[in-house]
């Protein structure tokens, strides 16, 4: 069965660090002045994602004299760092334009530069086992109003890429929920996640959900426009269904590193065309009387190349579905969006994460986080700023709570 791990109410935690620096600011895009997305910003092993606003906030031990920016299709900057002018910074980043004379033109089945890709997995990513911190925010929302927030910090236990993701695991370290008290926003429908959610979504480690002979076999392949991933150039390669299987197939984009032809990026999109076999995929178990209909599931999975490996740095996945009530005449849309950064990684005498102390994909995470309150929770920790829209969003829950 090929399912892909996310849920509605969901949530995940980190390791503590005694962080004292803030670097903070925004990223825009400098011909259009918009507020950029999911813009890497690291400082060695040490990073964050923006947010839907463009705006982050590193939180880091001592002051590094540079930060890195990076992000898909844009040039990446160095920004130099002085004591006192770390916070709100200012960044933009120009679109990059590839040049012809930087096209390498290749007669390459793509299949074949994909499967390539495949066999220097051992090589490219961690051949030790290594512990990732990481930041974890679920939402749901019912139409264009938030019913669900949850978050937290995680430690993450990998084992080496030659091995498959049976002995990874997940272990909260802290968390917090908020759910509507509106009795009409209580949606009893479980999809299938976590905060091992992670785990499941290395779609380069866990190549059950993709990156098998049999799977791939069922798709079609083509290059597609090369594009720039921190400064290095990316062979892309779209894939479509070619026939159909028993459960559903996506479509996406793979890119490749062309130098190293380790997986960088990966995209995939749900096939919808069949909506018995997407509705597998998708749905655990729903109340007795309500009809679900799917409408996306769509995952972009990053990595980043540091100290001569790739490690898995930043995923995002959207659930949107309709449900629709017997004797009610119109349906209601729901929006799950999951997104996760790693924080930090360690790979010095890193020890397993036992089986009793980590998250289990049945466990209910609404049962193990306590509910949110206090403004400061993350303090110490580095996370992904809440966009403007969803600290309004916590701020009336919180009020709704309080009321009631």
């Amino acid at each position: 069965m090929k399912r892909l791990w996310l849920i509605i109410m969901l949530l995940a935690p980190l390791a503590v660090f005694a962080q004292q620096i803030v670097v903070s600011g925004s990223v825009t895009n400098d011909k259009t002045g918009e507020g950029l997305r999911q813009v890497s910003i690291s400082a060695g092993r040490v990073s964050v994602v923006t947010n839907e606003d463009g705006a982050f906030s590193l939180k880091l031990d001592q002051l590094p004299t540079t930060i890195t920016v990076s992000h898909i299709g844009y040039k990446t900057r160095k920004v130099a760092l002085t004591e006192g002018k770390a916070e709100n910074l200012k960044i933009s980043l120009a679109p990059t334009t590839i040049q012809l004379r930087e096209i390498v033109v290749t007669k390459a089945n793509p299949r074949e530069l994909v499967d390539i890709a495949i066999k220097k997995i051992p090589d490219n990513y961690s051949k030790v086992p290594e512990l990732l911190q990481t930041f974890y925010r679920e939402t749901a929302m019912k139409r264009k109003h938030y019913i669900y927030v949850a978050e937290g910090v995680e430690d993450m236990y990998k084992t080496p890429y030659t091995r498959n993701i049976g002995r990874d695991r997940v272990a909260i370290v802290k968390g917090r929920r908020l759910l509507s008290q509106k009795q009409g926003d209580t949606l009893g429908i479980k999809v299938l996640g976590g905060p091992v959610l992670p785990v499941q979504l290395d779609v380069v480690k866990n190549q059950e959900m993709l990156l098998n002979p049999e799977d791939l076999d069922a798709y079609d392949f083509a290059m597609g426009v090369p594009e720039y991933i921190n400064d290095r150039l990316q062979y892309v390669v779209k894939i479509s269904p070619r026939y159909p299987m028993p459960y559903a197939l996506y479509n996406g984009t793979l890119y490749i590193d062309s130098e190293r032809l380790a997986f960088t990026r990966i995209e995939l999109d749900l096939d919808m065309s069949d909506k018995d076999k997407a509705t597998r995929t998708m749905l655990v178990k729903k109340p007795i009387g309500v009809r679900f209909k799917p409408r996306e599931l769509s995952c972009v999975v990053d990595y980043r190349y540091e100290d001569g490996v790739t490690r898995i740095s930043y995923l995002r996945n959207i659930f949107r579905f309709n449900c629709d009530w017997k004797k009610r005449l119109f349906s209601t849309s729901f929006t799950a969006t999951c997104e996760m950064v790693v924080t930090d990684s360690q790979s010095d005498s890193v020890l397993p994460i036992t089986s009793r102390n980590s998250f289990d994909s049945r466990d209910a995470y609404y049962d193990k986080v306590e509910y949110f309150m206090d403004p400061e929770y993350w303090s110490k920790y580095n996370i992904i700023e809440p966009s403007e829209s969803l600290d309004k969003a916590i701020k009336k829950l919180v009020a709704t709570y309080r009321r009631n």
